[in-house]
This record gives C-alpha cells, structure tokens and sequence, in this order.
C-alpha cells in the first residue's frame, strides 16, 4: 500500500508556513505556478478582511521535485508571511527585551479556539492558541492540495466548489451537474447564478453595516471518481466518514452532508435510493437515474459526482466586540477584535477543494498505489477494463 500524507506548520503572523507531502509517487509534473494559481483563489472573496491585501501567496518548492517533475521522495514547500515583517519582535523564536511589545491577548473570543486552548496547554497568553488556530493555516493546505489535485487530475478527477448560502439566502437553484463553473470562479461570492450573487454580497454587506460577521453552505463536488474508493469494510476505511473528517477540521465548519443527507431524511425511502438501471455506454456497465447519495454508498465511491455540502458558522471576532472576561483575572471585558472577514463562506470553497483532493488521492492510492506515475495509471486503467465483465447477459 502506498502511503500518503502531508504536514503543516507555522503561525499566523510567524515567519511563514512549511508544507510537507510524502508519498506522491515520481513522474508527476508539477509548477509552482500551479501550486500559485489555487492558492490565489483561496485569498479572493467578497467580505474579506484587510490580509488579503497584504499577503501574497507563494508556494516555494525546496524538496521533492526537480526539472518540474516529483522524484517519488518527500515534496518540501514553503509560504512566506508577508505580515511578519510588522511582527518580527511579537512573534520573535528568541527571546525579546521585556520593553518591547509582545501583543499579548488575555480577552477571549467567544466562538473562537483561545479558551479551551488556554486551559488546555496552560498558556496565559492567548495569542500561543490563536495564531496557530487561525485561518491563514489552510493557506498550506490548498498547497498540499494542490499537488494531490494534480495528481487527481492524470486519471480524470476533477474538483469544483461553489457557495449554496450565505447567511439565510440560498442559492442552491442550479444543480450541481448543470453549474457553470466558469460563472462561480467570476463570482466574487462564489455564486452560481446572477440571482444568488446579488443576494449574497446584500446579505454580507448588511452584515458588515451592522458590525457583526455571516456564514453559509459551500458545496464541493469531484467528477469522474472511479467505482470503489473508500471501503465498507471497517470504519475509519469508509471514503465518507474520511471526507466529513476531512471537511470538518476546516477553521469554524460546524457540519457536512454528503449529497441530499438532510433532505433526504424528510422523504420516503422510495424517493431517495438512487435507482440502477444498465447502460452499456457507461463504463461502469450501469448507471444510477439520480445521485441523492452524493456518489458514495457503503463507504465506497460509486462513480456518480461525490457531493459534499460543508456548514461553516460566522466568524468569531467581529468589530463589534461581544462580552467576554480577561483569561487570567476574571475581569468582564469586551472581546479582543483582530482583523478579520466578514464573510469567509468563499474563501473556505478552494479549502474544502483541497482537503477534497488530499482524501481522495489518499483514497486513489490505496486503490492503484504505485511508485511512478506511469503504474499508477496502468493500474487505474486495468481495474476500469475489469468491470467490461459485468452487465453483459449471456
């Protein structure tokens, strides 16, 4: 089996953030251009905060790849913080003379990671939990999802995402299989139609004039996933648990559906099983008439669109403060306010492309490991020639 995983370190405002990938297998072209141009998507969206301004994101290779081609060894990255240089005394590694100003957070933030993170690593500065807990971490996952994307890519997956609601507007009208999805990636809110791009941006808009912050549905969906990824053989082998793992470690994702989940459990099981019936044009030999399962079933891909719908709450800090208490004296105060969005519903959409792809490639190589990219997609092709036997009456 091969094995597959990434690591990520660094802070918010620390010098930057280091991306390790280990086990993308040699002959896979791969550019920091590519890397670059996920990793711009994820800093655009209506109702982000000032950062966005400053940073500039940039994976920089330093291990894995030469000549733009994986070498099948670790793949090293590095994303400089561009704020560090405003923070070079408060996030210093060495020690610091007492007279200087080390941005020290007592005030907690309701909603926000600071609490049980101070109590949990005894830490009586706030500022110890929250910069590792802050958003500007899944700046290094879309680029280590960005290279599994590639990968994804050399046996026909391909990975979408768009905003379904913001707030209480929803803009789930176009169906995921007819979505545009040039249309989504002009929408600044990540909308995929003219209707729902303009009630979002007036919903987040009336967020901001009221100084509080918004949240909403993302939707991401694979295509062309073969049959069989995942397992419904124990627990944790099952591609839908994975995924909704996967889906909930992003920063303020409060709940995941996969396909129709919610809806699903106010009909009658005979609206909601996604009938078969054959079809020699389908390489599967079948095909189901809907996808109310969202392209998973028993814990396997079936080969339909895997559709994953992701909650993700407000932010916590706002501008205007909430009531909260200073972490070591007790004293009421006003939360802490550091800048932040308003909205973040489409900036998470590129995040949850990339934990998307870092669950499936994982997936994709349990199936067809090999340690070149060339085996690999013999292996995949091999498997799909194997289903020829099924579906043929005698």
């Amino acid at each position: 089996m091969t094995t597959f995983r990434y690591l990520t370190a660094g802070e918010s405002h620390g010098p930057g953030l280091t991306v390790i990938v280990e086990g993308i297998p040699a002959g896979l072209e791969i550019t920091e251009d590519y890397i670059e141009n996920q990793m711009a998507r994820r800093q655009k969206g209506y109702g982000s905060g000032g950062r966005m301004k400053i940073e500039k994101d940039r994976a920089e290779i330093r291990a894995g790849v030469r000549h733009a081609t994986s070498l099948g060894s670790p793949i090293a990255m590095w994303i400089e913080n561009r704020d560090f240089a405003n923070w070079t005394d408060a996030m210093s590694i060495s020690e610091v003379a007492e007279d200087v100003d080390k941005k020290v957070y007592t005030k907690i933030v309701p909603g926000h990671a600071d609490f049980p993170g101070a109590l949990k690593y005894v830490q009586h500065d706030l500022r110890n939990v929250l910069e590792r807990a802050s958003a500007r971490e899944t700046a290094a996952r879309v680029a280590a999802g960005s290279i599994a994307r590639r990968l994804l890519e050399e046996i026909g997956i391909t990975i979408h995402s768009r905003a379904v609601a913001t707030g209480d507007q929803d803009g789930s009208a176009v169906a995921a299989e007819d979505v545009d999805w040039n249309v989504v990636e002009a929408s600044e809110v990540r909308a995929s139609d003219d209707d729902a791009d303009a009630r979002f941006k007036a919903a987040i808009d009336k967020s901001k004039k009221e100084r509080t912050t918004i949240g909403g549905v993302f939707e991401v969906v694979a295509f062309g996933a073969p049959v069989g990824l995942g397992s419904h053989v124990h627990w944790d082998r099952k591609l839908d648990a994975r995924l909704a793992y996967a889906m909930m470690s992003i920063n303020a994702v409060k709940g995941v559906e996969i396909g129709t989940g919610f809806a699903n459990t106010r009909k009658p099981g005979r609206d909601i099983q996604d009938v078969i019936e054959p079809d020699p044009s389908d390489s599967r030999k079948f095909r189901q008439i809907t996808n109310h399962a969202g392209g998973i079933e028993g814990g396997m891909s079936n080969g339909n669109p895997i559709v994953v719908n992701v909650a993700i709450k407000p932010i916590a800090t706002m501008t205007n403060p909430l009531p909260s208490v200073d972490i070591n004296t007790g004293e009421l105060v006003d939360a802490a306010y550091n800048r932040s969005d308003i909205c973040q519903v489409a900036r998470a959409c590129p995040v949850g492309e990339a934990m998307m792809a870092l669950v499936l490639v994982e997936a994709m190589l349990e199936k067809f490991g090999g340690d070149s990219l060339d085996e690999i997609k013999r292996n995949h092709a091999g498997y799909v020639e194997s289903h020829q036997a099924f579906g043929n009456p005698e």
